[in-house]
């Protein structure tokens, strides 16, 4: 069963930036771009490092280790040394709140 979680405020996030976000043991960013807000697994696929001090550019996460780049809307690895891509999760904005749809 899945289920549209509250995850934060919209107003928590800065443009073009994440916020780091757990639930019930699942680790995930969220980010705020300009094109909406996203949410992936919180961890690079390369080193396991966390993604939370990374760089937002548009919709791009630029791992903070070793600068490899993932698209925040897909996951799609973009650059090495990461090839593999990071998990994506359903995000709505319903009163002024982030939702995330996650298995329970």
């Amino acid at each position: 069963m899945t289920t549209w979680i509250d995850a934060c405020a919209t107003g928590d996030i800065d443009k073009e930036d994440l916020i780091a976000w757990t639930h019930n043991g699942k680790r995930l960013a969220i980010y705020n771009t300009e094109e909406g807000f996203f949410a992936t697994d919180l961890m690079c696929t390369h080193e396991d490092e966390s993604l939370e001090e990374g760089l937002v550019i548009d919709c791009v996460i630029e791992c903070p280790l070793h600068g490899g780049r993932f698209d925040i809307k897909t996951g799609r690895a973009l650059s090495a040394p990461v090839n593999t891509d990071l998990t994506t999760y359903p995000v709505k904005v319903k009163n002024g709140r982030v939702l995330v749809l996650l298995a329970e």
